[in-house]
């Protein structure tokens, strides 16, 4: 089976996920963007077509997105409002208190999805990451009960994290946000997503690090020159034939347009697969069973 056969044709097309929620098919991430003026930013993005945004507790984003959002004027259903719980906010209780906080800085009384951003508290040598995601996510599920959220899903499960709870699950994740990018596609969590109706999607869908990681990459130098593209939309649309939703950043209006830009042509299959068997390249190195980031949620955005 091909794995090039997903074709959307404009920011506004949508996934229809597993409980039939809506997502549109590329997303903007607002990681870091509180280094520059956030609101600004993500009015910005708003303005350029985005209606999907990807935020977190750990991001310190939330207020900025939420004020965005109030400021734009438009009705708050226009728009799919994801945020996450990172791992100092897992179990039962402190999951429930976590979304309360983020709806707050938020100024929201739902939100569309919501996520579990790590999968474990700690290394590979200790087996209660199981019961603890199993504990948190009840909790998630109680709180689509409550109307609360529309929708679960993960980010940086592989495919035994994610085993876990589909044994166990009364609800389903709908997505699992993973690092995809040429250099680094994951073919076998894509693969897993795909086959127990998850949608995969991508953070860092343009290389890790920095706005220009994969610059001076001969692969897509070479196929950025051959579609008169630049790299960043040759990496987006990559991930797009490929049934991947991106949620690339940028923090200029131009940059933001440019990535919106990638529905009027094509990847060859031959060029699709060039990329899927790139080397490895602009990894983040952080393993979901082994590295544990050494970071703390903010609650006091």
């Amino acid at each position: 089976m091909m794995i090039w056969r997903y074709y959307m044709k404009s920011i506004q097309d949508c996934y229809t996920l597993n409980n039939g929620m809506k997502l549109p098919c590329v997303g903007f991430g607002t990681y870091q963007t509180i280094k520059d003026d956030g609101k600004a930013v993500i009015l910005d993005a708003i303005r350029a077509g985005y209606r999907f945004f990807d935020a977190a507790s750990l991001y310190e984003t939330e207020r900025a997105l939420g004020a965005a959002i109030k400021e734009s004027g438009l009705p708050r259903e226009d728009f799919i409002i994801e945020t996450k719980l990172w791992i100092d906010e897992m179990g039962y209780e402190n999951a429930k208190k976590a979304l309360t906080a983020s709806l707050e800085r938020l100024q929201m009384d739902y939100v569309d999805l919501y996520m579990i951003h790590w999968p474990r508290q700690t290394g590979a040598d200790d087996e209660n990451w199981k019961e603890l995601d199993l504990e948190t996510w009840r909790a998630l599920e109680e709180l689509v009960d409550e109307g609360k959220v529309r929708a679960l899903g993960c980010s940086n499960f592989l495919p035994h994290h994610l085993q876990n709870l589909l044994d166990h699950c009364r609800i389903k994740p709908v997505v699992d946000q993973l690092e995809l990018h040429p250099g680094y596609s994951q073919e076998a969590a894509v693969a897993f997503c795909k086959a127990n109706d998850i949608v995969p999607m991508a953070w860092s869908p343009l290389g890790r690090g920095r706005e220009n990681a994969l610059a001076g990459n001969a692969i897509l130098d070479r196929l950025a020159k051959k579609y008169d593209r630049s790299i960043a939309q040759i990496c987006l649309r990559f991930l797009l034939q490929k049934g991947i939703l991106p949620i690339p950043k940028a923090s200029s209006y131009e940059h933001m347009k440019a990535n919106a830009d990638i529905f009027d042509f094509a990847l060859s299959e031959d060029d699709l697969w060039m990329l899927s068997c790139m080397p490895q390249t602009t990894w983040l190195g952080e393993h979901p069973d082994f590295a544990i980031p050494d970071k703390k949620s903010n609650p006091d955005q």
